[in-house]
């Protein structure tokens, strides 16, 4: 199963990267049972890619937060930006996931960013601040301690383009305050990851950035070297 390989091969070269780190992989579906319980005693946590929206019914394909939950699950990726895009998910489909989370005691990765022809209209801080607000403004203070926030800036994600570190930067400073509107001084511990294409290369210039807490892996996430090196360059080694 290469899921499984997969996590094996993180979870060996794990000592390399700085105790200071705390590492998530979500797994397909169909692999998370298996990875859930090699994953005991490693350090490494565990996160589905989505729920459904519903508790429970007739939906058939559908899995729910419960089930997640059931196999030893402790995060939720919720709004990703391809779940937006493809599967057409809105802040309304978004918050009934938030719901059956929080219920199901998973904590949610909340994915939030903004297309290229939003970023180039001037419009990317209005996005991301409506995606924050329809959303995370929704929750109680204790639900949103346990919130992850991941910043995907589309226009940056397999088209070629680059975000620099400086735009990171500029964005994760803006999501840190409108969170901190709703919030106040618990938005300072609320970990923002950056998730754009981020690579062993990039990763030391980026992850410097003072509002860059970590990063949501895609396609470098595949090569446990390639993972760690993540980390590593981003965060420093072990000590």
């Amino acid at each position: 199963m290469e899921g499984v390989e997969l996590f094996k091969g993180v979870a060996a070269k794990r000592g390399l990267a700085c105790s200071c780190i705390d590492f998530i992989v979500a797994p397909p579906f169909t692999h998370l049972s298996e990875i859930v319980k090699i994953a005991r005693g490693t350090g490494i946590a565990v996160s589905a890619q989505n729920c459904a929206a519903e508790a429970k019914g007739a939906y058939t394909g559908e899995v729910s937060a419960q089930m997640i939950a059931s196999l030893g699950v402790e995060y939720v990726i919720l709004g990703h930006s391809e779940r937006r895009e493809y599967y057409g998910e809105t802040s309304a489909t978004l918050n009934k996931k938030m719901e059956q989370a929080y219920a199901n005691n998973l904590a949610p990765i909340y994915c939030v960013g903004e297309k290229l022809e939003e970023r180039e209209a001037g419009k990317h801080f209005d996005v991301v601040r409506a995606q924050i607000e329809e959303v995370v403004y929704n929750l109680t203070p204790e639900q949103f301690s346990k919130l992850i926030v991941a910043y995907e800036p589309v226009w940056a994600i397999g088209t070629g383009k680059t975000a620099t570190a400086d735009q990171a930067e500029e964005m994760h400073a803006f999501i840190r305050k409108v969170l901190a509107d709703k919030f106040g001084a618990a938005a300072e511990n609320t970990p923002i990851l950056y998730g754009g294409s981020l690579k062993p290369a990039t990763a030391a210039e980026i992850c410097g950035k003072p509002n860059v807490d970590g990063g949501l892996i895609g396609g470098a996430a595949l090569k446990a070297d390639d993972f760690i090196a993540i980390g590593v360059n981003g965060f420093g080694p072990a000590k």
